[in-house]
């Protein structure tokens, strides 16, 4: 029959044909085209000619076309024709859709647009056709019937693309749909349908889908509705950004994570170049963008986020909307940066890392122009520091995910690094392959939109509007865990760093836990004795290397375990739940790991230290082979108890058995703890292998913790005991603690699982302290050794220490969290109560109940009182203190209990008098300046230590008990000349602000802007200020203070104090105007420094000086003993200072002479100018150096200086007295 179609379609004339193809039924025509489709022959010629014979013009005839038409339609989408039969017929159809008449073109968009709404749609190759018949439709100019009325062939477009827009679309065609509306002529109300059918689409499709589909809606925006399309554009992102902000809060499963942070930046980039690229094309889009982030700054700002940020500063890359800004300046920018990253590697470059990973995590994309210089860069990574190619290669994480180029030269400079003799080049490359691990995520049940953007090895081409290419991924992940496999095989620090990388691979990347497993599995085995009865169960031997005379560890091995220890914990308390829930049992590698654990724990127990040869009598001196080695299996043995105690607590669920277990390896640890303790002890130098770290993880110290001392529940009880009953374990437990938090004041983050994630460390420093607080506070240090005595710390001040680190790490690193901190702590806080109760009522709360504790150890006996405790509670209550908000009613009762106990307790105890006061004055500078407080303090140092002249009697003020004989000095006696040195910087701050607004003002307006001057608030401030300070010296300079820091610190502070004053002086020198004069209480700040500290400054130089000479002298009766030298050497370091006070105070007094005679006014009448220089250069210390040199006068020699010094010292003291009355 075909051919009989074909043969008369090869005639002249088409009557034959038409006059066939009548008779012929529709099913048979339909059943002979499909049969020819399928099988590929003359399909499209048998099409032509069927459509030759049956043309439009009849009725029957375009009725058979409008059968034949639907079933083309009905083969393309079934997807049994070839490719080349697919594509003729389509080419055939839409030439043939210009002739249909109007009201079977209706029919066949009917068709269309139903098969779209209800989903018909197999592979969407017939949408082709869509496009071309909306546009015949639109053509036609007669009236067709459409519903129940009738409408012109435009208005029937319009209709459909109405009806079209308003059913649902399959996602996985409205790509393609958006795309075919680009063939068709459409109004501009026709283009918004449309665009808002595809906006409320966006939020349907995976995160992936967006860019193609952006850059379609991009393309038909040229239509019309460039506004709205670039507003949806910007509000999904917003909100999608929203929305990734409020799932950060925690990160318990990173691959859970709805938006990955990483796979939205990247799908932003992409969006942003696309919309670059359609302004370049389209003008009127930049402008349009442009006027509507112009008006959202009238008021909306729903628009302003960080998408529409970065897409308004890509676009300025257009120099038709930013011609200053060119591609070369950011070029530049990042050369300048990538320079300083490599050229200034040995210098702290942490500031010029965190601006570039800025630049590149807001805009990877646009970096790619840049990518050589990325590329240059990466061939100094084996001569870069560790710690900093681990900061760049965090940084330019971002540019790995859209540059092929970027991540495979990064991939040849890991791979090349990984065999280079440096160590630092191989850790480099482990660092390097690590953070491609963790990043690059192989895809198991999650669906794409839950996983970062698929980069496979460099064979596997990367296109970024793909679907993910899982295979590739894991290809690319199982190729770097080969590549690691190898670092298994060098130095031990090498191994080290895999091992502590290898947990945060398995949490971001948990696909990969049977490779990871698998590959520790197979490392253990090497160091395992797989025999039951072999004791120990390790080859500690095969742990060391040795070469020559040197031993080295090889492996750490106890790193090993830690690691298996917390990738086995993590399986199996994320993974294997999730298995059983999918009813899919995978034991495998973590049951038989469970069982080498097992095995070794029980071992362990068994194993003497005999057995690891390291009893008492085993050689640990640095200085033989035999005791580096030894001390290298005592860290091994220790490290190995320590993660065997984690492991078996975790799987333990609260078995007594589990817990005496633990406590056996327990006791493993503490002995060779003792025996390294004891001949570290025996030696000159501490051994250099001493653990300074644990191997427990912070959140098990915290769970340990809270067993101990918290845990009432009646069925752990009977377990518990076993823990409790040893006082040395549960030391243990708090000194772990201890030492964690210190290495977190140390380095900012703390070794173990999630140790650098801020979150969860605040967590469990929170869950810790809540611990620490409870046991100190329930069983204080008293009660606790009440009862029987015991080697070591007490428990309750260990956890005290601990309260007391952890606040100031608290308050170091997480400052604006101590709201948060202080409510952790309150057990009986509601959460209704939260907003309720300020920081500083928590803080008090706190604040409380060591007062009570501090109250009730001053009130013990004195050979009860506990120095180091003391110091302790004042260190946390001056870090509790900072909490409270000055003008608070808190503040206050703190201030003045502080007061109270500072005044009205007498301790001998020099550290816990310092602490105190310094409590006292970090109080009292937070309300009101100090000085006060400095003079009256001075009062009791003078009283108690007594005058320079023995003659005189000083009567004792007793302001503070805290200040006694013992405190006097150097304790009280330094502290409050270290707080007079901050207020005379604060002075002189005060008087550099005066002088800078003195240079502003004065110019004609003398008379006006003088009196503004002399009125200043500030110069009042400064002048009161200074006063009180004079006072303050006046009674430390007539103090007879022990030789040393005191005095050397004094005669420095005096002569700050001068320059000071000298700086006042040039101020009014510079401001002078005679209408104003010289303000009166700046007189008397002048008098007072004439007649109440000059004099008396150079009475106590004369005591320094007499008082050195009378040291010396005894020191010279000795003859030439070791002692003479030193005390020489001590006698000028302690004399330096005295000649910068005396030029001090001649410059001083110098200005004042100058500020005399512009004034008018007399102000030296109160000071008398020095005239006694001469001691300088014929004083002690110089009859010294002659005694040395002429040893037969020397008697003679030193009797005659110093009657020579003793005189003009006799006849000053009289004058100075003179003065003073």
């Amino acid at each position: 029959m075909d051919q009989k179609i074909l043969s008369l379609a090869a005639e002249k004339t088409a009557d034959g044909l038409q006059e066939f193809l009548q008779i012929l039924k529709e099913d048979d025509l339909t059943d002979l085209l499909q049969n020819q489709a399928v099988r590929g022959k003359t399909a499209g010629a048998l099409l032509k000619a069927i459509f030759k014979g049956l043309p439009c013009s009849e009725e029957a005839g375009a009725l058979k076309r409008l059968k034949i038409y639907s079933c083309c339609i009905q083969l393309l989408e079934s997807g049994d024709l070839q490719k080349e039969v697919a594509s003729e017929i389509t080419g055939l159809l839409m030439l043939e859709v210009h002739r249909f008449p109007g009201q079977l073109l209706v029919e066949l968009a009917n068709e269309f647009v139903s098969a779209i709404n209800e989903g018909k749609l197999t592979n969407g190759k017939s949408l082709e056709l869509l496009p071309i018949i909306l546009t015949a439709l639109g053509t036609k100019k007669e009236n067709l019937t459409y519903g129940k009325g009738e409408l012109s062939g435009e208005e029937c477009k319009k209709q459909l693309i109405n009806t079209l827009c308003s059913g649902r679309w399959d996602h996985q065609y409205v790509i393609q749909l958006t795309s075919m509306f680009k063939a068709v002529p459409l109004t501009i109300e026709e283009v918004e349908f449309v665009v808002e059918k595809v906006l409320k689409v966006f939020s349907k499709l995976n995160l992936q889908e967006i860019p193609p589909l952006v850059y379609q809606l991009l393309v038909l925006s040229s239509k019309g509705s460039r506004k709205r399309v670039l507003v949806g554009i910007i509000a999904f992102f917003n909100k999608l950004d929203q929305q990734h902000n409020e799932e950060q809060s925690g990160d318990e499963y990173l691959d859970l994570i709805t938006v990955p942070l990483d796979e939205l930046r990247h799908v932003e980039g992409t969006i942003i170049l696309h919309i670059v690229f359609a302004i370049k094309l389209d003008f009127e889009l930049g402008r349009e963008l442009l006027r509507h982030l112009k008006a959202t700054q009238q008021g909306d700002f729903s628009s302003i986020c960080p998408f529409s940020i970065a897409l308004l500063l890509s676009v300025t890359r257009i120099q038709r909307f930013e011609e200053q800004i060119h591609e070369m300046i950011r070029q530049e920018i990042l050369e300048q940066v990538l320079n300083r990253v490599v050229t200034r590697a040995s210098s702290p470059i942490n500031h010029f890392l965190d601006l570039l990973s800025d630049i590149i995590k807001y805009s990877p994309l646009v970096l790619q122009s840049c990518s050589s210089k990325v590329i240059e860069t990466f061939d100094y990574l084996s001569f870069l520091p560790v710690q900093t190619v681990q900061g760049l290669l965090k940084a330019v994480q971002p540019l790995l995910k859209v540059s092929m180029s970027i991540r495979d030269s990064l991939i040849l400079v890991l791979r090349k690094a990984m065999f280079a003799s440096q160590l630092d080049a191989r850790k480099s490359a482990v660092a390097g392959f690590l953070l491609l691990l963790k990043n690059f995520k192989v895809l198991g049940s999650l669906s794409s939109s839950q996983c970062s953007q698929s980069i496979g090895v460099s064979q596997v081409h990367v296109d970024i509007h793909s679907r993910y290419n899982s295979v590739a991924n894991e290809t690319f992940c199982l190729e770097i865990m080969d590549s690691l496999k190898r670092c298994l095989g060098q130095q031990a620090d090498v191994r080290l760093m895999l091992y502590e990388g290898f947990y945060d691979v398995l949490r971001r990347n948990s696909q990969l836990a049977n490779s990871v497993m698998q590959t520790l599995l197979s490392q253990l085995k090497q160091f395992y004795e797989p025999e039951p009865d072999v004791l120990p169960p390790l080859k500690l031997e095969a742990c060391i290397l040795t070469q020559g005379d040197q031993v080295f560890l090889q492996e750490p091995l106890d790193y090993l375990l830690c690691c298996i220890q917390h990738c086995l914990a993590w399986y199996k308390s994320r993974v294997v739940p999730l298995q059983q829930e999918e009813e899919e049992e995978e034991e495998g590698f973590y049951q038989y790991l469970d069982d080498m654990l097992e095995s070794i724990t029980n071992r362990m127990i068994k194993s003497e230290l005999e057995d690891f040869e390291l009893d008492k009598s085993a050689d640990f001196s640095q200085s033989t082979g035999i005791g580096i080695k030894n001390n290298i299996c005592a860290s091994l043995v220790m490290g190995i108890c320590e993660v065997l105690i984690e492991y078996n607590f975790f799987i333990s669920n609260f078995s007594k058995t589990k817990f005496e277990t633990i406590l056996s390896l327990f006791m493993c640890y503490k002995k060779l703890s003792d025996i390294l303790n004891e001949k570290s002890g025996k030696g000159k130098t501490k051994m250099a292998n001493r653990p300074t770290d644990s191997f427990l993880s912070m959140k098990f110290v915290s769970d340990l913790l809270t067993a101990l001392f918290r845990d009432s529940t009646q069925s752990h009880e009977e377990s518990l005991s076993v823990l409790r009953s040893s006082n040395e374990f549960m030391r243990y437990a708090v000194n772990v603690a201890l030492m964690k938090v210190q290495q977190l004041k140390e380095t900012g983050h703390v070794s173990g699982p999630d140790g650098q994630n801020p979150e969860k460390v605040f967590q469990n420093l929170c869950d810790i302290t809540r611990v620490l607080l409870w046991r100190y506070t329930s069983i204080p240090t008293s009660v606790e050794e009440s009862g029987k005595r015991e080697k070591g710390k007490n428990i309750s001040l260990l956890c005290l220490e601990g309260i007391q680190k952890i606040l100031s790490a608290v308050q170091q690193f997480y400052q604006p969290k101590c709201h948060q901190f202080l409510k952790a702590l309150d057990a009986t806080d509601k959460e209704e109560e939260e907003e309720e109760v300020s920081v500083s009522e928590r803080a008090a709360f706190q604040i409380r109940q060591f007062q009570r504790s501090l109250l009730n150890l001053l009130s013990s006996q004195e050979e009860d009182f506990k120095s180091k405790e003391a110091l302790l509670l004042a260190t946390v209550l001056t870090s509790l203190s900072k909490l409270l908000k000055p003008i608070s009613a808190e503040f206050v009762q703190m201030l003045s209990w502080t007061s109270k106990i500072c005044t009205e307790n007498s301790c001998e105890d020099a550290s816990f008098c310092k602490g105190m006061l310094s409590l006292l004055f970090n109080l009292h500078v937070s309300c009101k300046s100090p000085v006060g407080l400095l003079r009256d303090l001075s009062q009791d140092i003078h009283g108690h230590l007594g005058d320079i002249d023995e003659d005189v009697e000083v009567e004792k003020t007793n302001n503070f008990a805290l200040v006694n004989l013992k405190t006097a000095a150097p304790t009280v006696c330094l502290l409050v000349l270290s707080k007079a040195e901050k207020v005379l910087e604060e002075v002189d701050w005060l008087i550099t602000k005066l002088k800078g607004q003195a240079n502003q003002k004065i110019i004609p307006e003398e008379a006006s802007s003088q009196a503004a001057l002399t009125n200043h608030p500030m110069e009042k401030t400064t002048i009161i200020q200074l006063g009180t300070l004079l006072t303050f010296f006046h009674e430390l300079v007539q103090t007879a203070l022990p030789s040393g820091s005191c005095v050397d610190t004094l005669l420095k502070d005096l002569g700050k104090m001068y320059t000071t004053l000298t700086a006042l002086v040039k101020y009014y020198l510079q401001v002078y105007q005679p209408s104003t004069g010289i303000p009166k209480n700046m007189e008397k700040l002048v008098k007072l420094s004439g007649s109440h500290l000059t004099p008396l400054c150079y009475s106590f130089i004369s005591y320094v000086q007499n008082k050195h000479s009378r040291s010396l002298k005894c020191t010279g009766e000795k003859e030439k003993t070791a002692a003479g030298p030193t005390a020489i050497a001590r006698a000028l370091r302690e004399t330096k200072p005295i000649p910068n006070l005396i030029f001090a105070i001649e410059q001083y007094e110098k200005f004042l002479i100058h500020l005399s005679k512009r004034s008018k006014v007399n102000l030296m009448k109160h000071i008398k100018l020095s005239t006694s220089r001469d001691f300088k250069i014929k004083g002690n210390i110089l009859d010294v150096v002659l005694r040395q040199e002429e040893d037969e006068n020397e008697e003679g020699t030193a009797s005659e200086h110093e009657g020579q010094n003793k005189e003009p010292a006799k006849k000053k003291r009289k004058k100075e007295m003179k003065c003073l009355s």
